[in-house]
């Protein structure tokens, strides 16, 4: 293939783009049944040997997919659902399967081009993912946080829709992040999907009966959280635990459900705070119950019955839609919060994954790039630590070394300050930000080290603040730390 003579090029009159008009905030599970990175359920998509993209909007800052094809993955990044300048487009597995390379607005010479020999397979599905954050494209395999082709725009644009195609004797399947709705007989049964963030948003349109199921496998498993909205023929919404009664909660909500409309709701069950709202993340709360002994969550299913039937669409939520408490001291026999130190509150604190950034993100520290303030999980332990969106991970310190979470929460929504201090001198309005293993509270502390800023924990009992360094946990007696302003 030589894209400087492209037919898509020298025939735009020829192209014919199919278009979902409808923006969506994140990602929307359909009933395919794929499971992409963990993230996702995504239809397919076939394209032919014609170059004509297929377009659909996106949001989110990034694209995940995976493609079977012999070659010529074409992928074209937009400011609008119709072909012209500016764009962006990558193409993977070019040149008869040999190399691939980013084009602005189809002129040459290529911005970026690398050989990737064989990276294209026309026998089984193989996954990449695109990212754009302030005119940088990084192209990267599914799995592997560094990416093998990038470009810095130096006059970036806004990307508001992506497109893919095939072309010069290959036709392609395509599992892409999902824009389809589902749909639930009247049959009692639920259908279970993956998520990974801490939160749902919600869109169901039926005459009751909407059933949401919150488990730790895919299927019906024990225990489990369900969440019934407008049962009893429309009348009351309940949360109830392991299919037992009496319900957890119980609240009266006539007509909260409509046959004939899409009716939203968001739900969050992050640290087993079950939360539910009305009307979207901003809307009122209609349930609440804490759990005392909290369940591992990585599946919903949705169901309908009783005489209902559902239509539903079901995206994950880019921030949650309830703040999670900033700690608990879970083990009473750990140690306490230094003397003087006070509970200030809850903090936000938005599940996220693969270096995705949440609007209203923390900034706390410089490597190249900016850091954020994030927190991950790690042997039992709630850690602080380093988001670094360049290498699609939250980077926490513990046992000595430097642990990359491609899972993990970042703190949002504030605007703390930083403090000078040494050992356990914590300030009375440090901002919690984990604990260990052992219950004890953990702050967040950052220390410039080698040309850097560096976030990582502040541990009292130890009167230091480890930063995730280089591969090792690296302790530091002086530091700063972060509290809310007064």
């Amino acid at each position: 293939m030589d894209p400087g003579k492209c037919r898509m090029c020298m025939l735009p009159g020829f192209l014919r783009y199919h278009l979902i008009e409808t923006a969506v905030l994140a990602l929307i599970f359909t009933d395919f049944g794929f499971q992409l990175l963990s993230l996702i359920n995504s239809p397919a998509l076939s394209t032919e040997d014609k170059l004509e993209y297929n377009f659909y909007p996106v949001a989110s800052g990034q694209l995940q997919f995976r493609i079977k094809a012999p070659n010529d993955a074409h992928i074209a990044l937009t400011t609008g659902p119709q072909e012209g300048e500016p764009m962006y487009e990558v193409f993977i597995g070019g040149w008869s399967n040999s190399k691939s390379v980013i084009r602005k607005n189809r002129t040459k010479p290529e911005v970026a081009e690398v050989d990737t020999p064989d990276i294209l397979s026309a026998d089984e599905l193989r996954g990449f993912w695109i990212r754009w954050n302030d005119g940088v494209i990084s192209v990267g395999k599914e799995g592997e946080p560094s990416a093998f082709l990038t470009y810095a725009d130096p006059e970036p644009f806004g990307i508001g829709y992506f497109g893919v195609c095939t072309g010069w004797g290959a036709s392609g399947e395509w599992l892409i992040e999902g824009h389809g709705p589902l749909s639930t007989r009247d049959e009692l049964a639920y259908k279970f999907h993956n998520v990974r963030s801490g939160s749902i948003l919600v869109e169901v349109r039926a005459k009751s009966n909407a059933h949401i199921a919150l488990t730790s496998k895919k299927g019906d498993s024990s225990p489990m959280y369900e969440i019934m909205l407008g049962g009893w023929e429309n009348t009351a919404s309940v949360i109830r635990y392991d299919r037992k009664q009496p319900d957890k909660v119980r609240v009266n909500t006539p007509n909260l459900l409509n046959e004939n409309e899409m009716k939203k709701f968001a739900i969050c069950w992050l640290d087993g705070r079950i939360v539910v709202r009305a009307g979207g993340v901003n809307g009122p709360v209609i349930m609440e119950w804490q759990d005392p002994k909290p369940i591992g969550v990585s599946y919903v299913g949705v169901r309908t019955g009783w005489g209902a039937t559902g239509k539903w669409i079901l995206r994950t939520a880019q921030y949650p839609p309830c703040p999670v408490p900033n700690h608990k001291n879970a083990n009473p026999s750990a140690p306490p919060p230094p003397s003087g130190v006070t509970d200030i509150g809850d903090f936000c604190w938005c599940e996220a994954s693969g270096g995705i950034i949440p609007p209203g993100a923390v900034e706390g520290g410089k490597d190249d790039e900016t850091l954020y303030v994030g927190r991950a999980y790690h042997e039992g332990a709630l850690l602080p630590g380093k988001v670094k969106p360049g290498h699609a991970v939250c980077y926490v310190a513990w046992g000595g070394g430097e642990h990359g979470k491609t899972e993990y929460q970042v703190l949002c929504g504030c605007n703390p300050v930083w403090v000078p201090t040494s050992g356990n001198n914590i300030p009375h309005n440090a901002i919690p930000g984990g604990e260990s293993e052992d219950g004890e509270p953990l702050y967040v502390g950052r220390v410039q080290h080698e040309d850097t800023v560096t976030i990582g924990k502040v541990q009292p009992s130890h009167s230091v603040c480890y930063i995730p360094f280089g591969g090792a946990e690296v302790a530091f007696p002086e530091y700063e730390i972060m509290v809310q302003e007064n």
